[in-house]
C-alpha cells in the first residue's frame, strides 16, 4: 500500500522552513521489514537552528499571542487532524505496526488533546493570597520558553498530543524528535500546524538518531524545559545532561503495572480489560498491564478464561487489523524473544497464533499468556515490552500489595473487587501514578493527570496538571499601603 503522503518526510522543520539534511534515515514497514520511506538525519547543527528559530517565535509573534487565541489555533489544529484522520491512520499503522483500528483510536486521541487544550488555554488562572495589609499578593502561571519534546514510537500522535499540545497551550515554543522509528505522523503533526496558521517557530521538528539529534536536544542550553517518554536508561541520560543547565523534566518511563483481581471480582467485566491491557499495540505499552494478581481461590478458573481469550488472538500486519500486529522492529523482537525464553520454569498457558499470511519479513511474535508465576521472577520484574502476561496467585489484600507494590516501577494499577471499601483502601496503598477501580485505562483519560512515581518517573502530563508542568509560577507582592 502507497503512503498517503502530503509532505516531503525526508525534510526537518525549523522557523517555518522545511529543510534537508546531508544525510537520512530508512523507514522500516514492521508488518513485512520493507523500507516504504526515508526520513531526515539531523544532528547539532540542525538542533540548533531548530532552538533558534524557537527562542525568535516565543520572544516574537508567538510569544505576542493571547492565550485565547493560542486556544483557537489548537482548536483549527484539532479540525484538521479529523479531516485527515484516515491519512493519519495509515501512516501511523504502517510506521509503527499497529492494527489500523488502534491507529484510529489514536487519531481520535490526536484531535482531542488538541481539543481539550485548546479550549484550556484561557482557562489557566493564577490565584490571590491573603497576605499583610497594605499588600495584594498573587500568582501568574507564564511558560517556561522553549520546549523540547522526545517521544517515542509506540504512541507517536497520543503523546505529541499529550506533550506538544499542552505545551503549545501554555505558550512555550516547541522542538520535537520523534524516535526515528517512527516519525511520519510527527511530520505530518508539523503540517498540521503550519495548515492551522501557527506563527513560524512555534512548531519545529528534527527527526533523527537519539544519540544525535536527541542528546543535542536533551543537552542544548536554549532549552527551558525537557519533556520525554522512553525507556529508563535513556531517561536517566537526558537527566543528567538538563542537571548541567538545571533545566526542569518531566519523565514518563516503564511501568510493570499490575491487575488485581479479587475472588468477587466481576469476571464477566474484567476479562476484556485483563486481556487488552496486555496487548494492545502488541504489548508495547508503558501502561500495559503485564502483571495480572490473582486471589488464590479464583487463580484457575482466571487462568483459564484469559487462556481462551488468549487463543483467539490473531497477530498479523497492520493493514489485516487484526488484534494485533508486529513489533516495531527486528531488535525489538529479539528482546521479546529472550524474554519468552526465561519462561522455561513457568507455565505457558496459552498462545495466540500468527497469521499463516503474515509476510515473512515481519516482526511477529505470538502474544503468551504465563502461569505459575510469583512476584520475585524476572518476568515478573522487568518490563518486556512485548505482547506478554504473568498470571500470579496472591492469599490476601497484605500479599496482593506486596507483590504489586514489589517492582522497581509505578505507573499504573487496578482493583477488581465488588468490595468497595476494599478498592478504596487499595487505591490508597498501591504505589502507582494512577489507579483504576473495575476498570483499566478509563478510555485513554485525555482529562486525567499521568505519569509515575519510582523508575516510572515524575512529573505529570495530561489534564491541568500537564499546563501547570509547562508553566512557571510567578509571585507577585504589590505593596500599595
Amino acid at each position: 500500500m502507497t503512503l498517503p503522503l502530503w509532505f516531503d518526510p525526508t525534510e526537518y522543520l525549523a522557523g517555518g522552513r522545511w529543510r534537508q539534511t546531508p544525510e537520512r534515515l530508512p523507514v522500516e514497514n514492521p508488518s513485512d521489514g520493507t523500507t516504504i520511506a526515508e526520513i531526515a538525519r539531523g544532528t547539532q547543527a540542525e538542533i540548533d537552528e531548530a532552538v533558534a528559530a524557537a527562542r525568535t517565535a516565543f520572544e516574537g509573534d508567538w510569544g505576542a499571542l493571547s492565550a485565547a487565541e493560542r486556544g483557537r489555533l489548537l482548536l483549527r489544529m484539532s479540525r484538521i487532524v479529523e479531516d485527515r484522520a484516515d491519512a493519519l491512520a495509515v501512516l501511523e499503522a504502517m510506521d509503527v505496526g499497529k492494527p489500523l483500528k488502534q491507529a484510529r483510536a489514536d487519531v481520535v486521541a490526536l484531535a482531542r488533546y488538541l481539543e481539550f487544550y485548546g479550549g484550556a488555554a484561557d482557562k489557566v488562572m493564577g490565584e490571590t493570597i491573603p497576605f499583610q495589609n497594605g499588600y495584594t499578593a498573587y500568582t501568574l502561571r507564564e511558560p517556561h520558553g522553549v520546549t523540547a519534546h522526545i517521544v517515542p514510537w509506540n504512541y507517536p500522535m497520543q503523546i505529541i498530543g499529550r506533550s506538544v499540545g499542552a505545551a503549545l497551550a501554555m505558550g512555550n515554543a516547541t522542538v520535537l524528535k520523534p524516535a526515528e522509528e517512527a516519525s511520519l505522523t510527527a511530520l505530518a503533526f508539523a503540517r498540521i500546524a503550519e495548515e492551522a496558521g501557527l506563527p513560524a517557530g512555534a512548531v519545529n521538528i528534527v527527526p533523527g538518531l537519539g544519540e544525535e539529534a536527541g542528546a543535542a536536544l536533551s543537552a542544548h542550553s536554549g532549552i527551558n524545559h525537557i519533556s520525554f517518554t522512553g525507556s529508563v536508561p535513556v531517561g536517566q541520560l537526558i537527566q543528567e545532561a538538563a542537571a548541567h543547565h538545571v533545566v526542569p523534566v518531566t519523565l514518563e518511563l516503564g511501568g510493570k503495572s499490575p491487575q488485581l483481581v479479587f475472588a468477587d471480582a466481576d469476571l464477566d467485566r474484567a476479562l476484556p480489560f485483563l486481556v487488552n491491557a496486555g496487548v494492545q499495540n502488541a504489548g508495547q505499552t508503558c501502561s500495559a498491564a503485564s502483571r495480572i494478581l490473582v486471589e488464590r481461590s479464583r487463580y484457575d478458573e482466571v487462568l483459564e478464561r484469559m487462556a481462551t481469550a488468549y487463543r483467539r488472538l490473531r497477530v498479523g500486519p497492520a493493514m489485516a487489523d487484526l488484534e494485533v500486529g508486529p513489533l516495531i522492529s527486528a531488535r525489538q523482537k529479539q528482546i521479546v524473544e529472550g524474554y519468552l525464553g526465561l519462561a522455561s520454569d513457568l507455565t505457558i498457558a496459552a498462545q495466540g497464533q500468527i497469521a499463516a499470511d503474515a509476510p515473512a519479513g515481519g516482526h511477529y511474535v505470538a502474544p503468551t499468556l504465563i502461569g505459575g508465576g510469583h512476584g520475585a521472577h524476572r518476568l515478573a520484574q522487568e518490563e518486556i515490552f512485548g505482547p506478554a502476561q504473568i498470571v500470579i496467585p496472591f492469599e490476601d489484600e497484605a500479599d496482593a500489595i506486596r507483590i504489586a507494590n514489589g517492582t522497581d516501577y509505578g505507573l499504573v494499577a487496578s482493583v477488581w473487587s465488588e468490595n468497595g471499601p476494599r478498592t478504596m483502601r487499595l487505591a490508597k496503598r498501591l504505589r502507582a501514578g494512577q489507579v483504576f477501580l473495575n476498570n483499566y485505562g478509563a478510555g485513554g483519560g485525555v482529562e486525567l493527570p499521568f505519569g509515575g512515581t519510582g523508575k516510572s518517573g515524575h512529573g505529570r502530563e495530561k489534564g491541568f496538571e500537564a499546563l501547570y508542568g509547562f508553566s512557571t509560577l510567578k509571585t507577585v507582592a504589590a505593596w500599595h499601603g
